[in-house]
């Protein structure tokens, strides 16, 4: 299957400054894919990029299989709120407005207004002005406007900022049924406690670069152990064929323990190493600590490489 958004080495800078450097991922058909990182990590820059509304300083950027400042009529089939919350008349009603982005969009079948009115639960506030919205609902508004055309691809910006927890329930929920129905999903989010729940991948950015990606569907049966040597560690349980994905977490390896295996072949694979095992469990995937792990390793990694003779890694 063909991505719908690939980049490559893609860098953004505005002047001397860069924002975005080689940043390079996929998002597939069904998938919901999370960037998260601190304020200024350039994750709305990338959204930006993605969806047409910044040119790249260098790299490649494709959305169905296009580039979308070389061939813009790519964009018809991308709903985006960028930036959020989007922009209404506030003097009209959240209808009124959606009919208005139905005609400009244009080939909306008729009832669709209404049908992702209910989606995003503003039936009953559709015929209010959106003056005397709250954020929150506003911010649903939106979401409703990026789904009217049924596109193939979904681009959120912060889609639950200033939402109140029933309305971020909701939201993941219209996000879950779009990636169902074979739409490709891209958003950033501060919400990592969710993102669990609802996302497929989540992209860690950390100074405009991408350092790592984890793949939410696949974390059951996982390992995780603390050793005195974490290098030799690695290196034997990485060539033993009933684990994989064998990572550094800290200062503790985690990894995927195939389907039949039992964890008294690790003890003895690390024992045979020469390796003292000095903990051993499952491993419960924890976004929020990971992330910060993630992070302060990525940030330690780069303080080390400035104080280097000539800033060289």
């Amino acid at each position: 299957m063909h991505p719908a958004i690939e980049t490559t080495a893609l860098t953004k800078r505005y002047g001397v400054r860069t924002i975005v450097r080689d940043f390079t991922f996929a998002v597939h058909p069904g998938e919901v894919y999370a960037l998260v990182g601190p304020n200024g990590a350039g994750k709305t820059t990338v959204i930006r990029l993605v969806s047409g509304l910044a040119f790249p300083t260098s790299g490649v950027v494709r959305m169905l299989g296009h580039d979308p400042h070389e061939t813009p009529a790519v964009r018809r089939r991308l709903g985006a709120v960028v930036e959020a919350p989007a922009a209404f008349y506030p003097y009209l009603s959240g209808r009124s407005n959606l009919r208005l982005h139905a005609n400009l969009a244009g080939g909306v079948a008729p009832g669709r207004v209404d049908e992702v009115l209910e989606q995003v639960e503003l039936g009953d506030a559709a015929d209010r002005k959106v003056g005397v919205y709250s954020l929150g609902m506003r911010q649903r508004l939106g979401v409703a406007a990026a789904l009217l055309t049924r596109p193939e691809v979904l681009i959120l910006d912060e889609p639950a900022s200033g939402m109140d927890p029933l309305s971020l329930h909701l939201v993941h929920g219209v996000l879950r049924d779009a990636a169902a129905s074979g739409t490709a999903v891209l958003l950033s989010t501060h919400h990592l406690d969710e993102v669990v729940a609802y996302c497929s991948h989540v992209g860690i950015m950390e100074e405009g670069v991408l350092i790592d990606e984890v793949d939410l569907r696949d974390r059951g049966a996982r390992v995780r152990v603390q050793v005195d040597d974490i290098e030799r560690a690695h290196r034997a349980l990485s060539a033993e064929p009933w684990a994989s994905d064998v990572s550094f977490r800290g200062r503790d390896l985690v990894f995927a323990l195939h389907e039949g295996a039992d964890l008294d072949r690790v003890a003895a694979t690390l024992a045979t190493a020469g390796v003292a095992l000095r903990a051993l469990g499952d491993d419960s995937f924890d976004l929020r600590s990971y992330y910060r792990e993630r992070v302060e390793a990525e940030r330690a990694r780069r303080t080390s490489v400035d104080e280097r003779p000539g800033g060289v890694a």
